[in-house]
């Protein structure tokens, strides 16, 4: 049962879906990316663990994260610039490009990643810590319908670093600030655990 203790904010946040136009050009996108290859290379698999994979990711969520980079809503003092040049249409161009590449498996560190799964399936009943299941899955898929993000694979320095900064409030553009309440109730050691072990997610 705590394995999925918050199911029903799935369905709370249901009718919450950026949405990518049937019209994204993939070719067009291709071109585009060509401006993020340095930090995310032409494969949306980034080199650097600080900075985010972005292949395979879910295009309106990509489409969302640039779109609030642009408006300010999320703040870097890197993508800042790069999202300011960017239409609509060159949003949804390039999101549809990275979501059409294949994400490179993890290079975890499993030293911590028993803790890190207990927190991702089951939570921390204790601290009121929500299981990362419900909103992202068992194999850290997530669910596009709802806005949530495909985490598996991902470099856990930059998921640790993104924990931190929704614990601290720096980052707050998650929908009903679900990620902010969840991070503040992780430890830094929880959050390092379970960074690691959703890197190891394939």
């Amino acid at each position: 049962m705590k394995k999925y203790v918050a199911f029903s904010l799935i369905l709370a946040f249901a009718g919450f879906s950026a949405t990518v136009s049937a019209a994204a050009d993939i070719t067009a996108g291709q071109t585009t990316a060509a401006i993020c290859a340095g930090c995310h290379s032409m494969d949306g698999n980034s080199l650097n663990p600080a900075w985010p994979k972005i292949a395979e990711q879910h295009p309106a969520y990509l489409v969302k994260q640039l779109a609030e980079f642009k408006a300010g809503k999320r703040t870097n003092a890197i993508m800042a610039p790069m999202a300011m040049a960017l239409s609509e249409q060159d949003m949804e161009n390039v999101s549809a490009y990275f979501a059409s590449q294949t994400k490179s498996a993890g290079n975890p560190d499993t030293s911590g990643t028993t803790i890190g799964e207990k927190i991702y399936l089951g939570g921390n009943i204790a601290s009121g810590v929500t299981a990362c299941i419900a909103c992202h899955g068992p194999n850290g898929s997530g669910n596009p319908a709802a806005g949530f993000p495909a985490l598996a694979g991902q470099h856990a320095m930059y998921t640790q670093a993104q924990l931190v900064a929704f614990a601290s409030g720096e980052r707050n553009n998650d929908s009903a600030k679900m990620m902010q309440m969840v991070a503040a109730k992780l430890t830094d050691a929880e959050m390092q655990a379970v960074s690691a072990y959703i890197e190891a997610l394939k």
